[in-house]
């Protein structure tokens, strides 16, 4: 679950020269140089805390003097009203970091909120997987929170898993051929996954050699049916049209892997805020 520190670092300096260009204009025209400030980040709701070390190294770019105490860790269920971390410095840092520390923190929560809820709600009979329907620039961050809240990584991107969708099958002239040229072209140790809408695909698939079969946007019921035939052949995915309100169903059918775009692409961030209590002058 560990974070790659400097592939993180690159992308929170591109976010802070974004955000803050050639100057906090408000902070540095009000604050002064010298000022000191203490404060908490604090929960403003129920859920499970991610993003930590990402808000921390916001303020430690910024400022390396700040000091950061955690009170929480990723992963961990917390509750309205809790400090998840103490943070005190230059007020200055604080106040320009502030806004991006608490977006990534609010994010990646949410995230780790909403993949707890549905690997509880699928019982543990799946395991709940992520796509690649991301935030362009924050794949890696959320793909370590919906590790944080539980789930499992699917493939990463284009570049290390073979994916067989509609399209290219149609392209290839079918799952066979598809399978087959993916089989020359790729290294040996690649998996390959294909996409399938009924039963006749699973079959295909089957005699194709297929190393997963994914059943797109399948009633439970017809799932169950396509992992019966597999019988074990393949590991099974189930996605498409994945809610909390049929996870339990889909889990049921006896799928190995449940995908959820949701996890990552419409998902509501947790509400988490920075309170300063002080300010001083050195």
């Amino acid at each position: 679950m560990d974070l790659d520190l400097f592939v993180l670092r690159k992308i929170i300096e591109r976010f802070l020269f974004e955000d803050i260009g050639s100057g906090d204009m408000t902070t540095n025209s009000i604050v002064q140089a010298d000022a000191v400030s203490r404060g908490y980040i604090i929960s403003r709701e129920n859920g499970v805390v991610a993003g930590l070390l990402p808000a921390e190294m916001v303020f430690q770019i910024l400022n390396p003097e700040i000091a950061f105490r955690v009170l929480a860790q990723d992963g961990q269920k917390i509750e309205r009203g809790m400090v998840l971390a103490e943070i005190s410095g230059n007020a200055r840092a604080i106040l320009t970091g502030e806004r991006l520390a608490l977006n990534l923190l609010q994010h990646l929560s949410g995230i780790a909120t909403r993949t707890a809820r549905l690997v509880e709600l699928a019982g543990n009979k799946s395991h709940i997987v992520d796509t690649r329907k991301t935030t362009p620039g924050l794949r890696m961050i959320e793909k370590y929170a919906v590790r944080v809240g539980g789930g499992y990584n699917h493939r990463f991107g284009l570049f290390d898993a073979v994916l067989i969708k509609d399209n290219h099958i149609k392209i290839a002239g079918g799952i066979g051929p598809a399978v087959e040229a993916a089989r020359r072209g790729c290294p040996h140790t690649a998996r390959i996954e294909v996409e399938v809408e009924d039963l006749a695909g699973v079959n295909e698939a089957l005699a194709a050699g297929a190393d997963i079969i994914m059943l797109d946007n399948m009633a439970p019921g017809r799932m169950r049916e396509a992992v019966g035939l597999i019988a074990g052949r393949a590991l099974t995915e189930a996605s498409g049209g994945v809610s909390e309100e049929n996870i339990r169903a889909v889990a049921e059918a006896g799928v190995d892997l449940i995908s959820v775009g949701a996890l990552t692409h419409s998902v509501k961030s947790l509400d988490i805020s920075l309170d300063l209590q002080d300010i001083k002058h050195q």
